[in-house]
């Protein structure tokens, strides 16, 4: 895969592509991917959605980030998907590099890792912190 990546802000993402690559990335096996309206929902409650497409023609998406952001201190990743055919490219830190571009530097970004991940943000520099704590969903 030798094509430039684009990477954007797409506040209107298309919900079947972001199922696409939810799917993809091996993120649908702990999404709600069978579940449109949900899925409409994730994005339309998310206030910055992040892109990388291929440049080419049909524009195809490879990678998305979901968060939530004050812009002002704090910056809540939910998803950093990128398609399978697509990993090993540099897309998922191209993808960070630009929410850090866009937030600036008095924003921090915080995210709960899959566990097959975890080497992916300390490998592009994020620190592993002990003191993270959850409500699990009930449905």
């Amino acid at each position: 895969m030798a094509e430039k990546i684009l990477y954007a802000r797409e506040p209107a993402l298309d919900v079947a592509e972001f199922r696409r690559v939810l799917v993809d990335s091996g993120l649908g096996e702990i999404r709600p991917v069978d579940d449109a309206d949900r899925l409409r929902a994730m994005l339309s409650g998310a206030n910055l959605v992040l892109t990388a497409r291929l440049d080419i023609e049909s524009k195809p998406l490879v990678g998305v980030i979901r968060a939530v952001t004050d812009f002002s201190w704090v910056c809540y990743i939910s998803d950093l998907a990128v398609s399978g055919s697509a990993q090993g490219l540099g897309i998922g830190k191209g993808l960070m590099d630009e929410a850090r571009r866009q937030l600036g530097p008095a924003v921090a970004i915080s995210l709960v890792s899959v566990p097959d991940a975890a080497g992916f943000y300390e490998r592009i520099g994020m620190t592993r912190m002990a003191d993270a704590f959850w409500f699990s969903r009930t449905r």
